[in-house]
């Protein structure tokens, strides 16, 4: 204790000016700043790094279709499957009053019809497949809310009603079509023109929904397509004699998104991170070569802790935490151009349960983001995500209880991609986190 104080004490910067100076997160007036008082600038504050794994995250509702499957060199091999249901705004075939019958309607085809929403990960120029299999559960959560999460499953026929191989091309503005079993189109059909599906009811008893399956073996990125603008389409047409053939058709669509989820996998047998444990508990980053991890979908998080930031109060009598400067620093060579950086990182204050209790806040209220300096150097030293968490420490250091609270990374998107970093602790080799806090005694 005495050695870590007089670390501390030894460590410090005057700063004196007869004006208000802004120290980062707080505004220091010139009262404070007599010719008495000191501002610290302190570095050496121990900071311990952790992976952490959520339970299960809400996918249902995000408007994304995400499917793919790839095998990532640090966290192993992800997979997403997409199940959905399916309905229409008519459940009629085309009529006029003196067509009521729809006799003389033919079967012609049905397809998928996918809209990119331009979001990609992974190796987009290898071929990849996928296939349509029919769900034989009903899309009903298991749970006694109304959410799917990303550990959900609805069990589903093994045959598939159609499949695609094909090489991504995420941020066009096209679509994939993918035709689908004349088998299944033309039962579905007959159901319809015999008006034996007359409602919503009637239809998702008949068809439960589908599901997105990728192939294991050859696909190399996850795809992400968009439930408002994605579709089944039934082609069907009117044989009139002597004249042409008039075409029709209907779309099926998700018009209820909380009735579409995508469970979104994580293998990671092999891995640092394979003895990751449940989610109250925590991989400390001495077991995984000094680094921590976050990835989107799966629930990978990384938690930082400062179990030493109250001794800072004894620094002086009178004093306090006016602004505070952490850095993360992605591991050199865990990214690039097909795992990039994601631009920000959200932060939430959880408890020794990994529990979240709100999003990390300045003493505005505001909401703070870890935001990545992109500016590189030879040895992309000054690449990092940096945050100011001065109001956060201050109460940390205050508290009068036992407990402490930790920072949970995460990031953007986390519930509708599969993003992924990797972190430097505090005594990684090339990559440390890095913490400064300016502390004032008056």
């Amino acid at each position: 204790m005495n050695k870590f104080l007089l670390i501390l004490l030894f460590a410090i910067t005057l700063f004196s000016c007869g004006t208000d100076t802004d120290a980062g997160e707080f505004v220091v007036g010139s009262d404070y700043l007599a010719a008495n008082n000191k501002v610290v600038l302190i570095d050496t504050v121990t900071v311990d790094m952790s992976t952490i794994n959520f339970d299960s995250l809400a996918t249902s509702s995000q408007g994304r279709i995400l499917i793919g499957n790839y095998n990532d060199p640090i966290f192993g091999k992800v997979k997403s499957n997409s199940y959905f249901q399916l309905s229409t705004s008519t459940y009629a075939l085309y009529t006029t009053g003196s067509d009521t019958q729809a006799v003389n309607y033919v079967f012609d085809s049905i397809s998928m019809i996918l809209k990119y929403d331009n979001y990609y990960y992974g190796d987009t120029t290898a071929v990849q497949k996928f296939d349509i299999h029919r769900l034989t559960q009903k899309v009903k959560p298991n749970t006694n809310d109304d959410s799917f999460y990303n550990n959900s499953a609805l069990a589903y026929s093994e045959e598939s009603l159609g499949s695609i191989s094909f090489k991504p091309r995420p941020i066009q503005k096209d679509s994939i079509n993918i035709r689908m079993n004349d088998a299944f189109g033309t039962a579905l059909f007959q159901k319809l023109k015999s008006r034996e599906l007359t409602d919503f009811d009637s239809f998702t008893e008949y068809l439960k929904g589908l599901v997105l399956v990728p192939n294991t073996t050859n696909s190399s990125s996850v795809i992400g397509f968009s439930t408002a603008t994605s579709k089944v389409r039934l082609y069907y047409s009117k044989y009139q004699a002597d004249t042409d053939e008039i075409s029709y058709y209907i779309d099926f669509t998700i018009l209820d998104t909380s009735k579409q989820f995508n469970a979104i996998s994580l293998d990671k047998t092999g891995t640092l991170l394979q003895n990751l444990p449940i989610s109250s508990s925590k991989l400390v980053s001495s077991a995984t070569s000094n680094q921590g991890f976050i990835q989107s979908g799966t629930g990978v998080a990384c938690r930082i802790d400062f179990p030493n930031i109250k001794q800072l109060k004894y620094i002086a009598d009178n004093g306090a935490i006016v602004d505070a400067e952490l850095i993360l620093k992605p591991v050199n060579n865990s990214y690039s151009a097909q795992y990039p950086l994601a631009d920000s990182l959200a932060i939430y204050v959880g408890d020794n349960l990994n529990r979240i209790s709100t999003s990390l806040a300045n003493s505005a209220g505001t909401a703070v983001y870890g935001i990545l300096n992109k500016k590189s150097d030879e040895f992309n030293e000054n690449i990092g995500y940096s945050m100011h968490i001065g109001n956060f420490l201050q109460k940390e250091m205050l508290k009068q209880t036992d407990a402490r609270s930790s920072l949970i990374f995460t990031l953007p998107g986390i519930s509708k991609t599969v993003n992924r970093i990797v972190l430097g602790d505090q005594k990684h080799l090339n990559n440390k986190i890095q913490l400064k806090i300016y502390y004032i005694s008056y």
